[in-house]
């Protein structure tokens, strides 16, 4: 018995607040008190409140909540409760950072696994939380064959709590309107137009272009910044060094000198290799009534002792029984010839950055991760506090990613050559190389031979990134909740997770080494550290490019026109009627532009304000990992400062905290 003063706190968002009233609950080691429909949460961003409760209710464990409706229902935003009274020595903070709506009770403690809780007295409140939380993350279906989705076809499909707070939804909506009315009023006249020139790509290329967009549109043709592409370009994740000869490149006998090159190179270490076999019989879409093409290209490159990476060779296709070997473009063949050889790999590095590289290894497995992680751990769970920063915004971006960009008639169908279900085959097909070892930039930069490229700038800031996360964050985290192996193994929780994300939502991906069962802190730490580097700096490295590397419509063409060429003999009309149309090309730049823009509302990496941890020890942490990342940062702007192409794709600032474009 005795008094308590309760403080509890509104979202700072304008639509935060509510006029219907709020019921709490104050549940003890010795019991629960109902203080009754005491909160009217208008518009006060914080409300005081004083109770007196006759029950001695010991050391308080947690606060339930629930909003109820009235004749009209408005959604509360709860950021914390924050209570003082008999047992609480001093005042006991509880993190919310959800919608009320309603629907349900709402839960906030602080962190504990199940093993912290001998006497059960969470288990209730945990399994109802999960119960009810499973009712409303369902795993939905998309197309057959891919990884699992959240249940809905739109936004207001999602949990409130996954939906768009006012601000990014504003920012959203307007841009968006905005670049569909001026594509609309300046794509009209595109369709009458023609691009007879290859400067004339110039009428559509974005104002408020970035510098390095400018650096391509002067230099896109150079072999040098071909090659340096698939080191810190948009896409990095293709290119790898050769341990043989390809068995797909077919060397006729009058190339023996191109052999021996290739086969010194190989020697020395310094040959390597980008293999676009993904794409091989992918059919290609039709646009507007016209054939569009696709080509799975071969390029075989040359690492300088200076860093810069040549391509040596390009083969546009694989060799087909009882057909003539394909055609083998060299730096020596007539420059035109050359050009179109190395645009097409640019039309084809697009396809596979879009769909395997951004779509399905950054949004669709980081929508794995916090569906799973909302099925499986209740809020109580130390590493649900720990994930829920990095899932925000996930939900509806994806959602809205389905039914606008590959969906039916989406922009894929609309203008780029993998569209009208070539995009799909694309992904089912990546989806079976997907490995757990590539999402580990230790492993995978070893597994590709990466690891010693000087100019590798992805793979440096891959690797340090990858490092602050897992021992500045993950590593003194784990150790505050799980004093052994044991408690890692004896956790039940853990577990549901990790077999929800790779035998469900990820549709039985063990075998591609994906664990099923956590075993070990260490164990435990990687897989933690896996999560969080794809919700934030996988996605980075293969999202922010995109306004850089793709404004030039010929460094990276949505679709070609145009078969590949089987002959040398190549004009600028050639290469000109190969690449999109001027309509194709503006929608391209318009929604290039409108996804890679900088975020208004972006919360860069580790810098989110929602203290989930009401204890010292995860705050102390959090603020040293935060103290490590701006000293990388810095690290990366000196070493940019004297670069002639800086890298910035992983700038700790740069890197958003969750997957929300």
């Amino acid at each position: 018995m005795g008094k308590y003063r309760i403080r509890v706190a509104t979202g700072d968002s304008l639509l935060a607040g509510s006029s219907n009233l709020v019921q709490l609950w104050l549940v003890g080691e010795h019991g629960e008190k109902d203080l009754g429909k005491i909160l009217r949460p208008i518009r006060t961003r914080e409300v005081q409140l004083e109770v007196e409760v006759s029950l001695y209710l010991g050391r308080l464990l947690l606060v339930k909540l629930r909003k109820h409706k009235s004749l009209v229902g408005f959604d509360w935003f709860c950021k914390w409760i924050a209570v003082q009274g008999p047992g609480t020595q001093g005042e006991a903070f509880f993190p919310c950072y959800r919608w009320g709506t309603g629907e349900s009770s709402g839960k906030t403690g602080g962190a504990r696994t199940v093993r912290d809780d001998p006497q059960n007295q969470f288990k209730k409140h945990r399994e109802q939380e999960l119960e009810e939380r499973r009712k409303v993350y369902r795993w939905g279906f998309w197309k057959e064959g891919l990884i699992l989705p959240i249940a809905g076809n739109s936004q207001w499909d999602l949990p409130r709590n996954e939906r768009f707070l006012e601000d990014k939804d504003l920012d959203f909506s307007l841009s968006l309107a905005k670049v569909l009315k001026d594509l609309a009023l300046k794509g009209t006249l595109d369709l009458t137009n023609s691009v007879r020139r290859l400067e004339d790509f110039s009428k559509v290329f974005p104002r408020g272009k970035t510098p390095l967009a400018e650096r391509v549109r002067n230099s896109w043709k150079d072999d040098a910044l071909f090659g340096y592409q698939f080191l810190n370009g948009a896409n990095p994740m293709l290119l790898r060094r050769s341990t043989s000869l390809p068995s797909r490149l077919v060397l006729p006998p009058e190339m023996e000198d191109l052999k021996t090159q290739l086969e010194k190179e190989l020697q020395t270490g310094s040959l390597f290799e980008a293999d676009f076999s993904l794409l091989d019989g992918v059919k290609p879409n039709v646009i507007i009534f016209k054939q569009q093409y696709v080509a799975a290209p071969l390029v075989m490159l040359k690492l300088q002792p200076d860093g810069r990476l040549l391509p040596m060779v390009i083969q546009l296709q694989p060799p087909r029984n009882g057909c003539p070997p394909p055609v083998l473009f060299l730096p020596s063949d007539p420059p035109m010839a050359w050009l179109l050889a190395k645009t097409w790999v640019r039309s084809s590095d697009f396809q596979l950055h879009q769909l395997q590289s951004h779509l399905l290894r950054g949004h669709l497995i980081a929508e794995v991760i916090s569906v799973a992680t909302m099925r499986s751990l209740p809020s109580l769970h130390p590493i649900y506090k720990l994930l829920i920063p990095h899932f925000r915004y996930t939900m509806e971006i994806n959602v809205l990613a389905r039914s606008n960009l590959v969906s039916e008639w989406g922009i894929f169908d609309l203008v780029v050559s993998t569209g009208n279900g070539g995009h799909v085959d694309i992904l089912q097909r990546a989806i079976a190389g997907l490995t757990y070892r590539s999402f580990c930039p230790p492993d995978d930069l070893a597994d590709r031979g990466l690891l010693d490229v000087k100019s590798s700038l992805y793979g440096q800031d891959a690797l340090r990134l990858w490092g602050a996360i897992s021992r500045r964050y993950v590593e003194k985290m784990v150790s505050l909740f799980y004093k052994s192996d044991g408690a890692v193994k004896d956790d039940p929780e853990l577990q549901a997770w990790c077999r929800e994300i790779t035998e469900t939502g990820l549709q039985g991906a063990q075998d591609r080494g994906f664990p099923i069962s956590l075993e070990s802190r260490a164990q435990l730490c990687h897989f933690i550290t896996t999560c969080i580097f794809t919700c934030t700096g996988q996605h980075a490295s293969t999202h922010h490019g995109q306004l850089d590397w793709y404004s030039w419509i010929p460094n990276g063409p949505c679709t070609m026109r145009k078969p590949p060429p089987i002959s040398k003999d190549v004009t600028e009309k050639d290469i000109v009627d190969a690449l999109p149309g001027l309509h194709q090309a503006r929608t391209q730049k318009t929604f290039i532009k409108f996804l890679g823009r900088r975020q208004p509302v972006m919360v860069a990496l580790g810098q989110h304000k929602e203290n989930y941890f009401s204890d010292p020890g995860p705050q102390a942490v959090l603020k040293q990992f935060q103290e490590e990342l701006a000293a990388l940062d810095k690290e990366i702007e000196v070493r940019n400062a004297g670069l002639d192409l800086p890298y910035e794709y992983l700038r700790p600032s740069m890197v958003e905290n969750s997957v929300t474009i």
